[in-house]
């Protein structure tokens, strides 16, 4: 008997065989893939010629070629466990040897990410839980009569000092940070007992940080005389050297010297630079910088190769002025005062047809070592007035639109190294001395004598003040290198609704006071005796 049996390759192709009944396998084919054409795999082989032998029940012969599949050999027991325990060893974490951890320890990414993490857990270490136990009802200061609130006036919260950077160098300026109230940049001399050492230190310290550690520590070859942060770029901070070079710092760069600075060449300082300052807009600003030749450069922190103009500072004998300190007013990039080693002051312009030296104000008898423009925000406008301080003991009150000073702070018996009206309270200021004595003065309380004082340990020569931009804390360097921090009182830094208008009635006062001595002043040069 014979049948006939339809075999498919493909779902397009057929061929016919035919064989006897009892020599055909009546399984049912599976296919491994019935997408497969004839492309793909071999047809079957259907010639006549071929005798296929029946397949044994379950065996299903595949479409195509062959698979072939290795056979692991058999393991025994004891060599499995064998291998499982070198596996194991293999995923060990491996014991690294003295000199690899050094390398570890060494390299630039160890360090880099340590650093981070340290300031992390110093961040939160000094969460400040004070708060906790305020008495916001005023019951802290029932019971204390005036003398006990006055010892309250100044309070020591803290020092910044480092033991590496910090020791036998002297504070040449500081800077609040305008993005980041808590950071403040000091600038340090050379350290005459480590001539190997950089002879320019600039340090980031952190207002939270209860130990001394510096957030951020930059260096460069040459002293750093005067420093501060690049206001609208807040990971850049500005130095200006005793060889007359602009430094840049970037705290995005892991690298502690200057990513720019300025070339020493005609064009721009070649002598000591005891002043820069970044003024301007978001969109428009500039850096502004004053050397002790008299030149004034205007720069791009893009491009610190050249200046962008400068211009010479010369009085009016056209000698050039020997700048020392400058200040531009409340909220204008073109005028500024500069202080001289002269005993001068002079007003100043960068720009239109009377840039250059304007007016100049005489009354000092040493060279004056800081000025400071009144800033405070408020109905009435005091831009005008601005403080001196001077190797002569004495700070000096000015008003721009008078040549002779208003009023003369004579308490002092030293030098008098700096000067700085409070951020918010139109009637308060700030300055330090030689004998390290911190003083405050309220001119709507008192002008003859401050309103509070208090003597650095040591009596360390007090070089710098300068205020928190809160109004509420004032930092204070020395010529050893160490940085004091004061709180200032709550009634005594807040102004009152009514201090702007005391002030002026206390202005007014000052001013005819100035006046009768300048009236004094005159009829004596004259010969003549005064009327009063």
């Amino acid at each position: 008997m014979f049948g006939n049996i339809c075999i498919y390759d493909s779902p397009t192709q057929n061929s016919y065989w035919t064989a006897p009944r009892e020599s055909i396998n009546l399984s049912v084919l599976v296919y491994d893939n019935a997408d497969h054409t004839d492309d793909d795999t071999d047809s079957l082989d259907v010639s006549g010629d071929h005798h296929h032998p029946p397949h044994p029940r379950g065996h299903h012969p595949h479409h195509g070629m062959p698979h072939v599949q290795m056979v692991p050999p058999s393991v025994s027991e004891e060599e499995e466990r064998k291998r499982k325990d070198e596996e194991e060893k293999a995923a060990a974490v491996r014991e690294l040897s003295e000199e690899e951890k050094q390398q570890i320890c060494m390299s630039e990414e160890y360090q880099l990410s340590m650093s981070r993490a340290a300031r992390v857990m110093q961040r939160m270490l000094a969460i400040n839980d004070s708060g906790l136990v305020m008495d916001y009802s005023g019951g802290d200061s029932e019971g204390k009569d005036d003398d006990q609130l006055a010892g309250e006036r100044l309070k020591l919260q803290q020092h910044f000092f480092d033991e590496r950077w910090s020791r036998r160098r002297t504070i040449t300026s500081m800077d609040w940070s305008p993005q980041f109230p808590e950071l403040l940049v000091a600038s340090y001399n050379a350290n005459e007992d480590a001539p190997n050492d950089p002879d320019g230190v600039a340090l980031i310290w952190n207002l939270k940080y209860k130990n001394m550690a510096p957030e951020y520590i930059f260096h460069c070859q040459s002293a750093v005389m005067s420093t501060c942060f690049a206001q609208f770029h807040p990971n850049m901070v500005i130095g200006g050297t005793y060889s007359g070079r602009i430094v840049l710092w970037d705290n995005r760069v892991n690298k502690r010297t200057p990513v720019q600075r300025t070339p020493l060449s005609a064009t721009s300082h070649t002598h000591p630079v005891y002043c820069v300052n970044v003024v301007g807009t978001q969109n428009a600003h500039n850096l502004i910088s004053v050397s002790t030749d008299g030149k004034v450069c205007s720069w791009s922190l893009d491009m610190l190769s050249q200046p962008q103009d400068s211009m010479e500072l010369q009085s009016k004998q056209n000698k050039p002025v020997a700048a020392t300190c400058f200040s531009f007013l409340s909220g204008d990039a073109n005028n500024f005062i500069v202080g001289s080693e002269e005993c001068v002051t002079y007003s100043a312009c960068r720009h239109g047809s009377k840039a250059g030296i304007n007016d100049m104000f005489e009354g000092h008898q040493g060279p004056l070592t800081s000025i400071d423009t009144h800033r405070v925000p408020g109905q009435i406008d005091f831009s005008p007035y601005f403080l001196t301080s001077s190797f002569d003991w004495t700070i000096k009150l000015w008003s721009m639109k008078q040549p002779y000073y208003i009023h003369s702070f004579e308490d002092n018996s030293d030098y008098v190294y700096d000067v700085r009206w409070s951020p918010i309270h139109p009637a308060l200021f700030a300055s330090v001395d030689g004998e390290g004595r911190l003083d405050l003065w309220n001119l709507n309380s008192e002008t003859e004598v401050p309103t509070a004082s208090v003597v650095i340990d040591g009596r360390p020569a007090l070089n710098q003040c300068r205020w928190h931009q809160s109004g509420h804390h004032i930092s204070v360097g020395d010529n050893a290198g160490r940085i004091h921090l004061y709180d200032v009182g709550e009634h005594m830094a807040s102004p009152k609704s009514d201090e702007w208008s005391k002030f002026v009635h206390t202005l007014q006062e000052l001013k005819q006071h100035a006046a009768e001595r300048e009236e004094d002043s005159t009829l004596a040069s004259t010969g003549g005796a005064p009327l009063r």
